[in-house]
């Protein structure tokens, strides 16, 4: 892997309209007609669930799928808006744009990364085990569908599947070109392009996606964003594919830590409350799909891939004690820049045999992953008068390597009764190297084995019970498991997860309930035995219900809603520092419901969506009065809030459609989350937007 370059960079890259450039000649160049199927041809790629109802079929475990057609009717404006549509799933709100990832499913902390992300089978967190997977979030508009497994069938994947596996699939080439745009609250802002096409074979396409958008943001939180994605494909012979895809993010986002002061909140304060401190990010990736359909029954997918990415948060050092004394931030002339670069290379291939062992029927998959990581972690002094330059305070560059083996296989024991036992085992090996103290130098290696089963009984031809049980994992941190040039000699986080449900449907009516439980041990808690800093000490558990339902009537009306209950959540330990025996986890509420009415017909689509949280603690120390001084971490009881979207589209002719949105349609005023201040919800915003398909 090519070293990240440790220089600190001061301001984003000179030439930010590189991409929007080039898409607009790439547009012209590849808008030539269609030809025969080649529209309806997928690119290679790997896939969580491919094939519809009949791959849901074969999934042990809980299946959410959003289509685009769901995605189309709610309008979302981020990833974190369509997960809504999935039960289990809670979003921490931090700003409605949502530049980092906060997501949590089943119980487990919204603010910790313990699912792991994926976008067309790659990972896309920063760092798996170098760093903090929340500091990039995709762009919902290249976004096809999105794909959320839970259960032993995430084994496949890993690490960090404990709570499950989100797959954003990215749209494939149109024929053609399109051109759609978006105006809303607060000088929301937003263009996108779409180009494409396909030789007159059918045997090669190509295409692009661009998007622009800009905003000044709720509390003046505003960001400037583009989201570029160029893909390609073609067939090699007539069993082999060969595809291509390449993605330029960057984003300036004036956001921050900071929240509001509880007496700020409660006045209505607008205004943002760090108006200095900038998020900066730039993320560039190359994947390469190989699929190979060696005969029939069997297949090869292969995908090598690389990431470079590096996010330079700037924020203004505050005088904690005129702060306090103020009731608002209070800040100084002290600017600290964390700034952190991220590289990743990795190569993940995936065998799938159609086989008979032991006389039954079946499937096998055998899947190996190779992967390199490498983060530069600097800390840059700055000032008010030179805020993006200074001197290095802290360099430190970790890195990781990780191979992973995973075989399971499927036995079809009747036409009724499917059961799926599967093995991952997981290795990996990490370095720290402190360019400032020598002494802080270190390494670190660990191997995991993570057995799982799972079975499918189709009860009816309504009706299909499945079950797993399965251990899954998060590794540690390097900056966990090696201190002060210190092994800590941590073992991986470890959960055993059971779940129990059904699924099926009738005529129009779909429906998935399922149980489960996550016994969470193993979590890594400071500790001070032996010299060492860490330790694996922590337990949680999480239990509960979730469920699905959607039906459809004649005259275009639909139902959909889902609903989680996780009645446990909580410490199985004291931990010191409040976080006692029996705590519930912060941004874990027991309850989440969320319903939407739709309407489609003719050219109309449209749907009034509700969504409901719960209340919820800010902090594990599970304290009820809002309380909190300066930098540290708020605590309280967050109350519950619901809030209502009216969404909608209509297709003027078959290049036209128009569409719009009201968010938040009773503009309810409510807390969305703590970390230092309050995070205030957004409040009502209006968007709308046209789209022309020449």
């Amino acid at each position: 892997m090519n070293r990240i370059t440790r220089t600190f960079r001061q301001q984003g890259p000179a030439c930010v309209l590189t991409p929007s450039r080039l898409a607009v000649a790439v547009a012209f160049a590849l808008n030539f007609p269609a030809q025969g199927m080649a529209a309806q041809a997928e690119l290679p790629r790997i896939d969580v669930i491919s094939g519809g109802e009949e791959a849901i079929a074969k999934q042990p475990g809980s299946v959410s799928i959003v289509n685009q057609a769901q995605l189309e009717r709610i309008q979302p404006l981020t990833t974190e808006d369509a997960l809504r549509q999935v039960p289990g799933v809670h979003i921490k709100r931090e700003e409605e744009t949502a530049v980092v990832a906060n997501i949590g499913i089943r119980g487990l902390n919204a603010a910790d990364y313990k699912s792991l992300i994926l976008e067309d089978g790659v990972p896309i967190a920063p760092g798996l085990f170098v760093g903090n997977g929340r500091y990039y979030n995709p762009r919902i508009q290249r976004m096809d569908e999105i794909e959320v497994l839970k259960g032993a069938a995430a084994l496949r994947y890993g690490p960090n599947t404990i709570g499950g596996v989100i797959n954003y699939k990215t749209k494939d080439p149109i024929d053609g070109f399109s051109v759609s745009g978006r105006a809303g609250t607060h000088n929301y802002r937003e263009a996108t392009i779409e180009a494409g096409g396909s030789t007159p074979s059918g045997e090669a396409r190509a295409g692009l996606f661009y998007t622009r958008a800009s905003s000044d943001g709720f509390q003046d939180k505003g960001f400037d964003m583009q989201d570029f994605m160029v893909k390609a494909g073609m067939a090699l012979g007539d069993d082999q594919w060969l595809g291509a895809k390449f993605t330029y993010y960057e984003n300036d986002a004036n956001i921050s830590y900071r929240g509001l002061f509880l007496g700020e909140y409660n006045a209505g304060a607008g205004y943002n409350p760090a108006p200095d401190d900038y998020f900066l990010t730039e993320r560039k990736s190359l994947d390469i799909n190989h699929m190979w359909e060696i005969r029939p029954g069997m297949s090869l997918n292969t995908v090598v891939y690389w990431s470079e990415m590096y996010r330079d948060y700037w924020r203004f050092a505050v005088d904690n004690a005129a702060s306090t004394a103020a009731g608002s931030w209070v800040y100084t002339n002290v600017v600290n820049g964390n700034n952190r670069a991220f590289d990743r290379i990795g190569l993940d291939s995936r065998l799938t045999v159609a086989n008979r062992l032991f006389g039954v029927t079946g499937e096998a998959e055998i899947g190996v992953r190779v992967m390199q990581e490498e983060m530069v972690d600097q800390g840059i002094a700055a000032t008010r008068a030179n805020p993006r330059t200074g001197t290095i305070t802290s360099d430190r560059i970790d890195t990781a390597t990780s191979y992973a083996l995973f075989a399971q296989n499927r036995f079809d024991v009747t036409d009724r009764l499917s059961i799926t036992p599967g093995l991952r085992i997981e290795s990996y090996e990490q370095e720290r190297e402190d360019l400032k103290n020598s002494a802080n130098n270190g390494d670190s290696s660990n191997t995991e084995y993570l057995p799982g089963i799972g079975a499918t009984y189709k009860l009816s031809p309504a009706a299909q019970l499945y079950g797993s049980v399965y251990k899954a994992f998060s590794p540690p941190l390097n900056s966990q498991s090696i201190v002060t040039g210190l092994d800590q000699q941590l073992d991986a986080e470890h959960s055993i997860n059971v779940e129990f449900g059904v699924r099926g449907g009738s005529g129009a009516l779909r429906y998935e309930f399922t149980a489960f439980q996550m016994d969470f041990d193993n979590q890594i808690t400071p500790a001070i035995s032996g010299g060492l800093a860490n330790a694996n000490a922590g337990s949680t558990l999480h239990r509960g219900l979730e469920g699905a339902l959607g039906y459809r009537w004649d005259n275009g009306f639909s139902m959909d809603g889902n609903l989680t209950w996780i009645p446990v959540s909580e410490y199985r330990e004291d931990r010191g520092g409040g976080i006692n025996d029996g705590n519930r986890l912060p941004y874990s509420p027991e309850l989440l419901a969320n319903l939407s009415l739709g309407y489609a017909s003719g050219p109309v689509n449209a749907a009034l969506s509700w969504n409901y949280v719960d209340e919820q603690f800010g902090s594990g120390e599970n304290t009820t009065p809002i309380t909190g001084s300066g930098n540290a971490v708020w605590s309280g009881l967050i109350p519950s809030y619901y809030t209502v979207d009216l969404t909608g589209s209509y297709d003027v002719n078959k290049q036209l459609k128009l569409f719009g949105a009201i968010k938040n349609l009773t503009d309810e005023r409510y807390i969305a989350s703590l970390r230092q201040g309050i995070y205030a919800g957004p409040e009502r915003a209006f968007e709308v937007g046209a789209k022309y398909t020449f």
